[in-house]
């Protein structure tokens, strides 16, 4: 009999030291999405970039840098959305603009994310950083909206937003796959400001602020609104740092993989570096891109003094183009979106066109360069292919498999085409060297933001982006042929409902 007990113990550590090496096979995947950040702010994509970021020129060196990677749109939540559902937004109930602080959750309950997805492959999944995606908000009355006006835009001086901030999170990050997440809302410059840890505010917003206007200095704009006391729009992205950091020293000691998404707050306005950064040639904003780097470069450090870096894929993008403008170019001779045209919010290319990078010892040769178009909503499908398993149904239907585009093994293009949509909601798509936008006009920030074509003038812009990367030469009327074939797929893509084309 103990013969039998000896043996049965045997087995069942065999069996579990199996399934341990089967689990470590799978890299732990960090997700750092920067806020704002243009691919002309890294040093090492932009010889004439005023800011120094040497963390992110080491990751490029180490690993692999998109040339051609644009964001699913040219704002905030739109994005967030796209990478974490690998779904256009525009298939959301959100058709244009951003969501506030007290908006309603946007990804619709039960649909998959790259975070459920990887958790019922057995992942530990976490969430720290900027969320705005949208909460369900607990209410002290149920029978009106949260925020003033619902909005979220205002909120009036006697603090009466109508949350009750004891109460748990009727929706959040911990409804949508993570195990564990530690949050703001939404912007920097969006009310309510305060911490959420597991679905549960760190201390409620029983405070206010009347913010602050671009008057008081470039980059200084937030909204006035609700806040917790005490809180220090300095110390957040060193808070969601720290917190990475610990969660990833916890990581260390698990027989599970791990899968962090990371969206940092910064460079987004409010520009609030604290006091050690103040070295840039590119002002208060390129202290703020300084120190997002150097925080990045805390991550890395993690990860290695864990004995996790080997294993572990590590990708660095933002979530749209810089918001930039001609007078900060003018004043600091800095290019933020490089030589792409526009900026942050428009259907141009510097609305969309952002830095990404990727380190994978294991499987990136270092001082790789790949000129794939690629889109923020790849991500989901391209975990399923690391992790050599199948798409959920009815999920990432906007989602190429980009594995082979990160391991040099791409024989042909992989992406039939992308599409892009800015601010106000103008559509443009990208199908290899032309890119077709529906609308005139910037469609977000840069003025003019709508024209109306005049008799004889071309409706929409047709360019060709190999030979004319600036968008300054409309073909419209010389390739009418082109035209036709990329306004029929993306009339296609909208009204099927999916644009992936491999299973």
């Amino acid at each position: 009999m103990k013969y039998i007990k000896n043996l049965l113990l045997t087995a069942i550590c065999l069996t579990t030291s199996i399934s341990f090496a089967q689990q470590q096979t799978k890299p732990n995947i960090v997700y750092i999405l920067t806020d704002d950040m243009g691919f002309g702010d890294i040093s090492s994509l932009n010889k004439e970039s005023k800011i120094n970021t040497p963390n992110l020129d080491k990751m490029i060196s180490n690993g692999i840098y998109f040339t051609d990677a644009h964001s699913n749109s040219s704002v905030c939540t739109p994005t967030r959305y796209g990478i974490l559902t690998g779904r256009y937004a525009f298939r959301s109930s959100l058709k244009k603009g951003v969501l506030h602080g007290y908006s309603p959750a946007l990804i619709e309950k039960g649909r998959p994310t790259v975070a459920s997805f990887l958790r019922d492959n057995g992942y530990t999944t976490a969430c720290i950083g900027k969320w705005h995606l949208g909460l369900g908000w607990a209410k002290n009355d149920q029978t009106k909206p949260v925020g003033n006006s619902g909005t979220g835009e205002k909120i009036d001086l006697d603090f009466n937003d109508n949350v009750n901030y004891e109460k748990v999170l009727e929706d959040g990050p911990l409804n949508h796959g993570f195990d564990y997440s530690y949050i703001i809302p939404a912007s920097l410059d969006m009310s309510p400001y305060l911490y959420l840890r597991n679905n549960k505010a760190v201390i409620p917003a029983t405070a206010y602020t009347p913010g602050k206007s671009e008057s008081e200095g470039r980059g200084s704009m937030r909204r006035a609104g609700k806040m917790s006391p005490g809180f220090d729009f300095q110390q957040v992205l060193p808070e969601f740092i720290n917190d990475a950091i610990t969660y990833i020293n916890k990581q260390s000691t698990s027989n599970k993989p791990f899968f962090l998404y990371l969206p940092l707050p910064s460079p987004h306005t409010p520009w609030v570096p604290t006091e050690e950064f103040k070295k840039s040639k590119a002002g208060v904003y390129g202290n703020y891109v300084e120190e997002t780097d150097y925080m990045i470069g805390k991550v890395l450090e993690a990860l290695k003094k864990n004995n996790l870096d080997g294993n572990t894929l590590v990708i660095v993008t933002s979530d749209n183009g810089s918001d930039w403008k001609p007078a900060d170019i003018e004043k600091t001779n800095h290019h933020a979106n490089y030589i792409f045209k526009g900026r942050k919010a428009d259907i141009y290319d510097a609305g969309h066109r952002i830095p990404f990078i990727a380190r994978w010892p294991t499987k990136i040769k270092p001082g790789s360069v790949s000129n794939e178009i690629m889109c923020t909503t790849d991500l989901f499908a391209t975990v399923a292919d690391i992790i050599n398993k199948p798409l959920p149904i009815n999920a990432a239907e906007d989602s190429e498999h980009m594995l082979p585009a990160f391991t040099g093994q791409q024989k042909s293009p992989i992406r039939e085409a992308i599409v892009h949509h800015s601010l106000g909601g103008i559509f443009a798509i990208r199908k290899g060297d032309w890119k077709l936008s529906t609308e005139l006009g910037s469609g977000g920030f840069t003025e003019p933001r709508k024209l109306e074509a005049k008799p004889g003038e071309a409706p929409m812009t047709l360019y060709n982006m190999a030979s004319d990367i600036e968008e300054k030469n409309n073909l419209y009327f010389e390739k009418p042929e082109i035209v036709k074939e990329l306004s029929t797929l993306l009339n296609k893509y909208i009204t099927e409902g999916h644009s992936r084309k491999t299973n």
